[in-house]
């Protein structure tokens, strides 16, 4: 359903609040350099900070600017599962093609919860759903049988995964147990190219917000079996990919784009504190590197 460079938009902010103007030139800026689809309020667009008012408007600007242009996945997860309906419910109205649901954080749902956290969603909203898995960040990991059995219940509703554990078997695994169809998408950037390799249709991407271009390109270089190009694309991003968590996620980001764009700010909500200098400086080394500065 989905496939290619999606990146993980972040949010900016001005003086505390939401800065619309600035997400709009973001929105218009990653559809003009080549990114797929976009996916607003996920983990790097600080959603577990935002109110619900404020997430719910960024996914309607995010809707609204991409005028339909690009496909919107919106960030739809909690671990408050009829909050997570909430935001399902909303984006439907709004016009995102598909929620991004993550396992349930802090709660340590068993694999029993996670089917029936995830069912619940699939049966009360007819919002296709895109699950996440990301346990370093939510500690729960939704297990290969887990999805494989969401999948076999709602067919029609569950349509993707962004997995982001790092444990490449899966997609063989995923293949395997649901079919060559259905659609996996990385989540994490430096795992790109041997995911898509193993059958993965693209990557939710971090790097993307700084260097939409480059992995437009990148995606495009594997899509069309172009190893070389896509090697030397990968080559040239690796060490982005690495500056974007050499501090908490997304301070380094948000400072690589106050450098690439006008008028994005570094700022970022506590618990996070802007990037550190030894953070700065990695990025500033590896936007030199990527040839964006």
């Amino acid at each position: 359903m989905f496939s290619g460079s999606i990146p993980a938009l972040a949010t900016p902010f001005r003086d505390g609040s939401f800065d619309e103007a600035t997400f709009r030139r973001l929105v218009d800026w990653q559809i003009e350099q080549g990114s797929s689809a976009l996916v607003p309020c996920g983990t790097t667009g600080e959603a577990s900070t935002l109110s619900n008012a404020e997430h719910h408007r960024v996914i309607e600007v995010c809707v609204e600017q991409a005028a339909g242009r690009v496909p919107v996945i919106a960030g739809c997860g909690s671990n408050d599962t009829r909050n997570a309906l909430l935001h399902m419910n909303f984006s439907k109205k709004a016009g995102a093609a598909a929620g991004l649901c993550v396992a349930p954080y802090y709660n340590r749902p068993s694999q029993a919860g996670l089917i029936a956290h995830f069912s619940f969603l699939a049966e009360n909203s007819d919002l296709p759903i895109v699950l996440y898995n990301v346990p370093g960040r939510t500690v729960t990991d939704i297990e290969d049988e887990t999805v494989i059995e969401l999948v076999r219940r709602y067919p029609d509703r569950i349509v993707a995964i962004k997995d982001a554990s790092g444990d490449l078997s899966r997609v063989a695994d995923h293949r395997m147990g649901i079919g060559r169809d259905f659609c996996q998408l990385s989540g994490n950037d430096e795992l790109w190219l041997p995911h898509s390799a193993a059958g993965g249709s693209g990557a939710i991407s971090v790097t993307a917000n700084v260097a939409p271009k480059l992995c437009a390109e990148f995606h495009d270089a594997i899509a069309a079996n172009e190893l070389a190009k896509a090697r030397e694309l990968n080559d040239r991003l690796f060490p982005l990919h690495y500056a974007m968590f050499s501090d908490a996620s997304p301070a380094p980001v948000k400072y690589a784009l106050s450098r690439v764009m006008d008028g994005f700010t570094d700022e970022v909500r506590l618990p996070l504190v802007p990037a550190s200098e030894a953070s700065r400086k990695a990025v500033d080394e590896a936007l030199e590197f990527a040839g964006l500065v």
